[in-house]
């Protein structure tokens, strides 16, 4: 009979992600992940697999709390109020730290999406589900052409993300961030 988990998955993932989305697959070794998430290697495989499969889960868990925060932005808010209270957080974790790891799926487009055909299919696949989010936010208002802007938005999200991870700089976020703004008028 196998013996329950000491251990909440939820949590280990929770840990494992943040592992990856700082330092990518390739730098991140079985013994980083066992130290962060306090796990032993039959544990961490038990429970999740391969490295690969921990990281397709990994990218997978970020991509759910990038929908709740895109939620929580919109919620009882207009399209532009929204968009600019999501923004807004965004500099704010750049600017603070956090938020200079960049995305994490736009890291793994970087790193793996070219040579690996889950990594790619989980990229796009999260990708539609932001930009759907962003999409369903406008069509709430009434905006023109909500598809079009949703793409164009969740593309400069990524590259505010990637400038932010080399310059951040407030002001030159703040210059993005406006200019995004404007796919709204």
């Amino acid at each position: 009979m196998a013996r329950p988990r000491a251990f909440d998955t939820g949590t280990a993932l929770e840990q494992a992600t943040r592992v990856f989305w700082a330092r990518g697959f390739e730098q991140t070794s079985l013994d980083d992940l066992c130290a962060a998430t306090g796990l032993n290697r039959s544990s961490l495989y038990a429970a999740f697999g391969d490295k690969r499969d921990l990281y397709l889960r990994s990218l997978a868990r970020y991509e759910e709390g990038s929908l709740e925060r895109i939620r929580r932005a919109f919620d009882g808010r207009s399209a532009r109020e929204g968009l600019r209270a999501f923004l807004g957080g965004l500099i704010d974790a750049i600017v603070e730290g956090p938020g200079r790891r960049g995305c994490f799926i736009g890291n793994c487009a970087a790193e793996m999406a070219r040579l690996d055909r889950a990594a790619a299919a989980r990229v796009r696949q999260s990708l539609a589900r932001i930009e759907q989010a962003f999409r369903d936010a406008l069509e709430r208002d009434g905006i023109a052409d909500a598809r079009a802007r949703a793409r164009f938005i969740t593309a400069g999200v990524q590259g505010l993300r990637l400038y932010g991870k080399a310059n951040p700089d407030r002001q030159a976020l703040e210059d993005v961030a406006a200019t995004l703004m404007h796919c709204l008028d």
